[in-house]
């Protein structure tokens, strides 16, 4: 991408993968969108670094994604003008910071990935992303979309439909809480909260909350 110098800035056109998701972002500000946010035990998915060579809590996150999504199908959708889309496969896109803006790379057919093959794909895509040397194909066809800025200490956020799929989740920062309840005696465990973002023409509040629920379930099982 090459930046043209101005009087008093620069221009930078946009041009391929970035152009692209440009115009989508502009679509997703016509969705009827709602949220849903629950707050997640992050205790297992902490230890998934020890455990399980290579793997990272973002891992833990797609993998508890990719098995909510194949519980609940509503998710891994389509919106379009005449027909929802409901795919058989789970194509997990993941927002990436590269130097070139936001990149969002598919790992392709998650729901049939181990953590292991998950954190493989994972750390590809990543890498090919930040040195520029993503294809349309590495971009294309995803079906759901994870955005994690908890590296980067945001605790919370909503998170901007990756159109036409009808639901993004964003995750925020670990922190220690005080948690418990009238039952159980009050501890610090580590939480983190999980905001879903759903397009209400695909997607109903019940429905997205039993997925939300289904992945905070895998995550603190993980």
């Amino acid at each position: 991408m090459t930046s043209t110098p101005v009087k008093d800035g620069t221009v930078t056109p946009l041009k391929g993968i970035r152009r692209t998701a440009a115009r989508r972002m502009v679509s997703a500000w016509e969705a009827p969108v709602f949220h849903l946010a629950v707050e997640a035990d992050m205790g297992a998915a902490l230890t998934v670094k020890g455990r399980i060579p290579g793997a990272t809590v973002t891992d833990a996150i797609l993998a508890a994604c990719a098995r909510a999504l194949s519980e609940h199908p509503a998710l891994n959708a389509h919106y379009g003008d005449e027909a929802v889309t409901t795919f058989g496969s789970v194509n997990l896109g993941m927002a990436v910071d590269t130097p070139a803006g936001l990149m969002v790379p598919v790992i392709k057919d998650a729901a049939n990935l181990d953590i292991v093959g998950i954190a493989a794909s994972r750390r590809d895509l990543a890498q090919r992303a930040r040195e520029g040397r993503l294809g349309m194909a590495d971009v294309s066809d995803g079906t759901f979309t994870v955005s994690n800025l908890g590296m980067m200490g945001i605790e919370y956020f909503d998170a901007i439909l990756n159109v036409p799929q009808v639901a993004i989740l964003a995750v925020g920062a670990t922190r220690q809480e005080y948690v418990g309840d009238g039952d159980v005696e009050a501890v610090w465990r580590p939480q983190a909260k999980l905001t879903l973002t759903c397009d209400h023409r695909a997607v109903d509040g019940a429905t997205g909350a039993r997925f939300l629920t289904s992945v905070k379930q895998h995550l603190e099982s993980i």
